[in-house]
């Protein structure tokens, strides 16, 4: 029987799309789902920030009357206005194992693309390059860390017989409290401590606004030349932050400032591995859900360090290794280990650094992309 896409527009479509995951993935011990709330809140165009400069369509795969696939378009308007490119961008992939179903999902996309004049398809981004990005490559035998994407093996096959090619790589390296840091590393950096410039404080809960501005500051300057990034507007970092303030760590959220006159030179955000707590809630916020929040969250092993920079008049100084040696050393002392993600596989600077630290390759994700 042929594959019938149609677009997800009413309620009970937009619950077939949330729901699908957990078909998908009934049988795999590794995937963790995300609150079913927050996907709803993050698929809403009135609620998420990011789709005020950005569009999307939503699509739904039947065969033989079932439910068997789901995809997003999206353009980003932001992002072709920064790197001067016609981009659009796929998310939101799931599929049985089915090269008919995911062609047809793969072409709903492309076709709607196209009509919004983007020149390729890349993806998966879902929705952008600060959300979950990239296909799983290797690492299936783990659990995904907080924010990051997990799929089936399978999924890189049919991204791959549609012609697909890779775009970028993505690493995500481990360090275990166990390892601790090298001594030549541990010797270099306090030598470097002592002759710095910078202090490094933890994100002050009392005074949250001052650092949260400052994080809003640093961020977008601190990455504005890296491959395919977008920086967040005010109303998309206000949104992250009240996330994020709700179950941060402020001890391994570092800010970096200049001794002499306490200006802002870089920070680091570090989170508590959520993950291992929504495992158990299988994307329920209700009260069992809340409850088990609740007594799952004191109990979090692990963390992921996903944002480390400095502003460019510091980029030669050595600030960054001491704001992630400083995120070694604290991560250390509280949590068992730490996923540092994502880095760019060609960004040879900050993986070496990672590995000095004691980190290990563990994980790779793959970006794809297809012209049109």
């Amino acid at each position: 029987m042929a594959v019938l896409i149609k677009a997800a527009e009413s309620a009970p479509e937009m619950k077939e799309f949330i729901d699908l995951p957990w078909f998908i993935y009934k049988d795999n011990p590794y995937w963790i789902p995300n609150l079913k709330s927050e996907y709803r809140k993050m698929l809403d165009v009135n609620h998420y920030p990011f789709w005020q400069h950005a569009k999307r369509k939503l699509f739904l795969a039947y065969k033989d009357n079932k439910l068997a696939g789901r995809i997003a378009a999206i353009t980003d308007d932001m992002h072709n206005k920064i790197h001067e490119e016609k981009a659009g961008f796929f998310g939101y992939f799931e599929c049985i194992n089915d090269s008919e179903v995911s062609k047809a999902l793969f072409d709903a996309a492309k076709n709607w693309l196209q009509q919004q004049g983007a020149s390729y398809m890349r993806g998966p981004a879902s929705p952008s390059s600060n959300d979950e990005y990239g296909f799983l490559l290797e690492g299936f035998k783990f659990e995904p860390a907080i924010m990051m994407p997990y799929n089936p093996k399978y999924y890189l096959k049919l991204a791959e017989d549609y012609g697909m090619k890779k775009a970028k790589d993505l690493y995500a390296l481990l360090k275990s409290k166990y390892t601790g840091v090298p001594e030549r590393i541990e010797k270099m950096m306090l030598r470097a401590k002592k002759n710095s410039i910078f202090k490094l404080r933890s994100f002050d809960l009392k005074h949250k606004e001052r650092d949260i501005q400052i994080i809003k500051d640093v961020y977008n300057q601190a990455w504005e030349k890296n491959w395919g990034f977008v920086p967040m507007t005010e109303a998309e970092m206000d949104y992250a932050a009240k996330g994020m303030l709700q179950f941060m760590d402020p001890n391994v959220v570092i800010i970096a400032e200049t001794k002499e006159g306490n200006k802002p030179a870089g920070i680091a955000i570090t989170l508590p591995n959520l993950n291992e707590v929504l495992k158990h809630m299988n994307g329920n916020d209700g009260p069992v859900g809340i409850a088990k929040f609740l007594w799952y969250k004191p109990r979090i092993k692990g963390c992921r360090s996903l944002i480390g920079g400095c502003l460019k008049e510091y980029r030669k100084t050595g600030l960054i290794a001491e704001i992630f040696y400083e995120t070694a050393v604290r991560a250390n002392g509280r949590y068992e280990w730490c996923e540092m993600s994502w880095n760019l596989e060609d960004n040879e600077q900050i993986n070496k650094f990672d590995t000095d630290i004691g980190g290990f390759l563990y994980k790779k994700y793959r970006l794809y992309q297809v012209e049109i």
